[in-house]
């Protein structure tokens, strides 16, 4: 099959894009697709020019670097459409046409599959309901009017019933029924690379990772990975903290976010000491080895990619009944589920709980291991890889329709 593939970046260091990498990588390794990735940039996948000649049979990626504008997201992102639209078109005017067009999320018109990951019409919600201030007024503009670009063109795209839906939850696809009335979207979870993520690659790295980090042997270290960090919960995490002052306890958030506000606030309740940043990292088992819980009381996740890599590691984890990995996991038995995400009292009741359970900890950790390894990428491609030949059978017989 040959896929064109759009997406602004790949790299291994967000989760979108690692989810789309591990994907790309078995649909040429394991179904021998012919891949053209429409990127801006590519980091940590193999890829050959499209100039290069395909002589084998097995499968390929080609990178079709998308020029990138600078300037702000809103006229980037309006760029990024229409120059990846054109450099496909050109392509199609060779007389090389693609069997399918797949994007991870709103990235062009002419897609066939979506895999939906976020929804901008639910962010924007969750986003007037922010009481972390992360920027001045003309950004918030920005990012206002940027986000209703992004819900417009949800609705003009989710809406058509030619265009095949995938989403990552249950509630991702509750969402979507909700906003633009599908009923027909296949919910395909995320998985993990268990040879990636495994306890005892954690425990290997465990002394390095934390002496780096100066964390001292009786800290206890929550960690948090992603961006959007109100959304994900952090103001929610600093007060439990805050209400926990006997404890050693230690916050590690990676993320591209801007940390000053959430420092101001850290500053306020008198834990600035506790509360560490950093950017993402692609070798992000690193950051799972120098932890001891891992904590995502999300206001809005579709899944929540680390939580389900944090268990494969081993850590005992908290997430909230908002995210799609919650779907996952039962809760007190291999991981536990918040029922109210914004509640940093039933939080910080939890962290004590933990903290002072040794026992408990390791129970629930070794339960989490065994159910992360059920939800695999290979799994994960398996069955994206059947919902790609259905669309494929569809476009045809379509075309031999109108024909």
């Amino acid at each position: 099959m040959r896929l064109a593939v759009v997406s602004p970046f790949l790299d291994r260091s967000h989760g979108t894009e690692r989810a789309l990498a591990e994907l790309l990588e078995r649909l040429v390794q394991q179904h021998h697709c012919e891949i053209h990735l429409y990127s801006q940039r590519v980091q940590d996948i193999a890829f050959r020019s499209p100039d290069t000649a395909r002589t084998e049979n097995t499968g390929v990626i080609f990178w079709h670097r998308v020029p990138r504008l600078p300037g702000p997201h809103l006229l980037g992102f309006i760029a990024w459409v229409t120059l990846n639209s054109v450099l496909r078109w050109s392509r199609r005017l060779s007389g090389s046409p693609f069997d399918l067009v797949l994007s991870p999320g709103i990235n062009t018109f002419g897609a066939d599959v979506v895999i939906v990951h976020v929804l901008f019409d639910r962010l924007q919600e969750i986003s007037r309901e922010n009481t972390v201030t992360q920027a001045g007024f003309l950004q918030r503009i920005h990012r206002r009017t940027y986000y209703a670009l992004l819900a417009a063109l949800e609705r003009r795209i989710y809406r058509n019933r030619n265009v095949l839906l995938a989403c990552v939850s249950r509630r991702t696809a509750d969402l979507l029924s909700r906003y633009f009335q599908r009923d027909d979207v296949r919910v395909i979870p995320n998985g993990i690379d268990p040879a990636q993520f495994s306890p005892s690659l954690r425990l290997a790295r465990r002394a390095q990772a934390r002496a780096t980090r100066n964390f001292r042997g009786t800290d206890f270290v929550l960690l948090l990975l992603g961006n959007d960090w109100a959304v994900k919960g952090v103001p929610t995490i600093l007060a439990a903290i805050a209400a926990l002052p006997t404890l050693p306890l230690q916050l590690l958030v990676a993320g591209a976010d801007n940390a000053g506000p959430f420092r101001k606030t850290a500053g306020r309740l008198d834990i600035s000491a506790r509360f560490h940043c950093e950017q993402p990292r692609r070798d992000v088992i690193d950051l799972y080895a120098a932890a001891d819980l891992y904590v995502s009381p999300s206001r809005e996740d579709s899944f929540g990619l680390p939580v389900l890599e944090a268990m494969a590691c081993g850590l005992p984890v908290i997430t909230s009944t908002l995210a799609g990995v919650a779907e996952l996991i039962t809760n007190e038995v291999d991981a536990f589920v918040l029922r109210d995400p914004n509640d940093s009292q039933a939080l910080a009741q939890l962290l004590e709980r933990l903290y002072a359970d040794d026992p408990l900890r390791k129970r629930v950790a070794e339960a989490a291991v065994l159910a992360a390894q059920h939800w695999t990428w290979d799994r994960n491609a398996a069955e994206i890889w059947e919902l790609l030949k259905f669309a494929a059978e569809k476009k045809v017989a379509a075309v031999n329709s109108v024909g």
